[in-house]
């Protein structure tokens, strides 16, 4: 299947991805946001779907998957938040130095070791960390299980030894 078959094919599902972000969100402004999460990361990834794959049960694990991605940031977030009621303002003038400056090395430091990784372990690294389970990720790319769970573990493991720095202890 081209791009342009897919990308066809993709929008002929939207009325019934919606239908199904409804289910999951019960308003229709964050529905239709999930929906657009779900058809770009659909089109990202379209190199990754195989031909002959059932189309929108592969759309609705993007999405249900996006969904609880977006669920758990969003319970974490606001249990932080819950956490301490009261917040000084040097604390917040604190915390705002910390995550402009530190937090965009960090990132930067961490793209990079991403960028750093081999395919091989990347794609079911990224994979795991958007949400898909290994039995997902070994169906996608075929392989067993036990491969995927390998494959994550080494990419975790390079990471670390990349990121070591950012350890408790770090870098010493």
């Amino acid at each position: 299947m081209d791009k342009i078959e897919f990308n066809t094919k993709v929008v002929q599902e939207v009325n019934s991805l919606n239908s199904y972000a409804l289910y999951f969100t019960r308003d229709e402004e964050n529905a239709h946001d999930l929906v657009q999460d779900t058809m770009l990361k659909a089109f990202s990834y379209y190199n990754k779907f195989k031909s002959g794959t059932n189309l929108q049960a592969w759309l609705y694990t993007i999405l249900k998957n996006t969904f609880i991605n977006y669920y758990r940031r969003k319970v974490k977030t606001n249990s932080i938040i819950l956490k301490s009621d009261t917040i000084s303002s040097s604390d917040l003038y604190k915390s705002s130095l910390r995550n402009g400056a530190e937090g965009k090395f960090v990132m930067d430091d961490i793209e990079h070791a991403l960028s750093k990784l081999s395919e091989e372990y990347y794609s079911p690294f990224s994979m795991y960390y958007e949400g898909y389970k290994y039995h997902e990720i070994a169906d996608y790319f075929q392989i067993p299980i036990g491969t995927v769970k390998t494959r994550i573990h080494v990419a975790r493991q390079q990471l670390k030894k990349k990121l070591k720095s950012y350890s408790p202890g770090g870098g010493n």
